[in-house]
């Protein structure tokens, strides 16, 4: 299976910031087969690593006191240097929301925003070098920004991260762009601002792999999450929009044959 975690410039890494872990916790390891791992040290805050056959697939952390955004997923971006980065990222236009910072040993992480507001995440490794396992059910499989100033995003990303693009469609109607390391595919980058509802800004987003999406679809609903855009067929598999219990929005895809 692909190893992307080690690719400078790739996504890396997600995880969720959650008003309620116990909550969601059962929610997760339910749908996906996960397990969850929480490291009771201080320094780590009840941080808890949702793993697969013994690899890590994403995080999960509380809400802390002060911080208004919540129940919100984040994605990250793998960096050598997560310093440079943010510096990079200030020089191109975007901002710093969280300067960069040490996590015990395991790297360092920043939070930016592009120029057209999305939020992202960067993650210098350690000892923590992010997804153990990609593209499969139960594992992340793509990442993209639905982007309201795709003009601006597109050279952003390329200074900050290193990205290339491979244009999949360049009209009114269909504005999407692949972006590149080398010659492999790591995320998306959509012109969304003719569809997204008034108000809602850019964002970043993923997709985690399932064997069949509308059984997934089905189980998320039992499980108490909802269903914010049904199964649908596209080129890449079958597609749909959901949230956990609490309102955390994720993508899903089929990889049924």
């Amino acid at each position: 299976m692909p190893d992307r975690q080690s690719l400078t410039g790739a996504p890396c890494w997600i995880d969720l910031t959650s008003s309620d872990p116990a909550q969601v916790i059962p929610f997760y390891t339910d749908l996906f087969g996960w397990t969850a791992d929480t490291d009771e040290d201080p320094q780590y805050g009840g941080y808890t690593i949702f793993g697969k056959n013994g690899s890590p697939i994403a995080g999960l952390g509380p809400q802390q006191p002060g911080n208004p955004y919540g129940n919100i997923w984040t994605n990250y971006i793998a960096s050598e240097d997560a310093q440079a980065t943010a510096a990079k990222a200030a020089d191109a236009g975007g901002r710093v929301m969280m300067p960069p910072m040490v996590v015990g040993d395991q790297g360092s992480m920043a939070i930016l925003a592009d120029p057209a507001g999305a939020v992202i995440g960067v993650w210098q490794a350690d000892q923590h070098s992010g997804f153990g396992l990609v593209d499969e059910p139960g594992a992340p499989v793509w990442h993209e920004t639905l982007s309201r100033n795709y003009a601006s995003v597109l050279p952003f990303y390329a200074d900050v991260f290193g990205w290339s693009y491979e244009s999949m469609g360049d009209s009114t109607e269909f504005r999407y762009s692949q972006a590149k390391i080398g010659d492999r595919m790591v995320a998306g980058v959509m012109d969304a601002d003719a569809f997204l509802p008034e108000g809602v800004p850019s964002f970043w987003q993923f997709y985690l792999g399932v064997d069949d999406a509308d059984a997934a679809v089905a189980r998320v609903t039992e499980l108490g999450g909802s269903v914010q855009r049904e199964p649908e067929d596209s080129p890449f598999g079958r597609l749909a929009s959901v949230a956990d219990p609490l309102g955390a929005s994720f993508q899903i895809m089929g990889m049924r044959s």
